[in-house]
């Protein structure tokens, strides 16, 4: 198997059919043809079914065009990162965030690039937690914000930040003190809660905790925006951080309470893939999120204790 193999079952897989892969490749299409074929014959398995209309790819395929999405691009980031050593830092960076990241720290980020660098192109997604890992790993994004993401030796995580874990919700749910509340109260109240499953991590990393929750919760939610609509109605009460509310906190809206017995918090980690050498654009791109971090946290714009040296 070689990159020429590769790209071009790519380009087949996205496109559907030979004739349009020939045409985007700019080969002929019996070309195309031999070298899947030679590419079938060398892993002993079909990649594609042929229909009268074109082609439909295997369940073989369908994790070979994964390998190869994350190969192709490792490859051509390595030729411009060699070939554009020494010059200006230039290149593409797609970053993914966590929501209380991009609010924190995410127009800052975009006006340090446009300033500091600006041959750098840069993508910044917004997602749950477990979404934006989810991004990373099949190489959608090339650098991740992520909460308490499990251990992967696929992955390279850096601690950055601790966040403590609050109760928001109206003040006729969660009343109108400020004293704090015991996790044992918090679950009698009517809980909003992330869906099940890897963004459910991003609220705490105690999974028997998680579990008492995930039981007691009248409504789970995808959506930080239907959670944020929903505690606003006075729908029930969520466990986050005063970041994860902060216009509606503000607003008198809703409210906030802290919660003990015990003290929950959660903890932003920097995410790579372990597999993937960074580009000069990234390492660029990875130290101003740093410093926009660092700088938001000594500034109280996020109240956060940082755990990074």
């Amino acid at each position: 198997m070689d990159s020429r193999q590769l790209r071009y079952f790519a380009v087949i897989y996205e496109q559907g059919t030979l004739s349009n892969a020939a045409e985007t490749c700019r080969v002929a299409v019996s070309a195309l043809s031999y070298h899947l074929a030679n590419l079938e014959t060398e892993l002993g398995t079909p990649l594609f079914v042929r229909k009268p209309r074109g082609l439909r790819p295997t369940a073989a395929g369908e994790r070979l065009y994964v390998h190869a999405k994350s190969i192709l691009k490792a490859m051509s980031a390595a030729e411009k990162d060699i070939r554009e050593a020494g010059g200006e830092v230039s290149g593409e960076v797609s970053v993914g965030m966590a929501y209380s990241a991009v609010k924190a720290i995410g127009v800052d980020l975009a006006r340090c690039i446009v300033t500091n660098f600006p041959k750098v192109q840069l993508s910044l997604s917004e997602s749950l937690s477990g979404s934006t890992l989810m991004h990373l790993m099949t190489s959608e994004v090339d650098i991740a914000l992520v909460y308490n993401p499990p251990t992967d030796p696929r992955l390279k995580a850096q601690a950055v930040l601790e966040e403590q874990m609050v109760l928001v919700g109206t003040r006729a749910i969660i009343g109108d003190s400020d004293a704090p509340v015991r996790f044992a109260e918090v679950l009698d109240l009517p809980m909003i809660l992330l869906r099940q499953g890897v963004s459910a991590r991003a609220l705490m990393d105690d999974t028997n905790l998680l579990k008492k929750l995930e039981g007691r919760a009248k409504l789970q939610m995808n959506s930080v925006h239907a959670i944020g609509a929903s505690l606003a109605a006075g729908l029930g009460c969520a466990i986050g951080t005063k970041l994860f509310m902060y216009e509606h906190i503000e607003s008198g809206l809703l409210h906030y309470r802290p919660i003990v017995e015990p003290d929950l918090s959660r903890t932003l980690y920097v995410c790579e893939m372990a597999d993937q050498p960074a580009t000069y654009a990234l390492e660029a791109v990875r130290r101003e999120i740093l410093d926009l971090v660092r700088c938001s946290v000594a500034e109280k714009r996020w109240e956060a204790r940082m755990v990074m040296p």
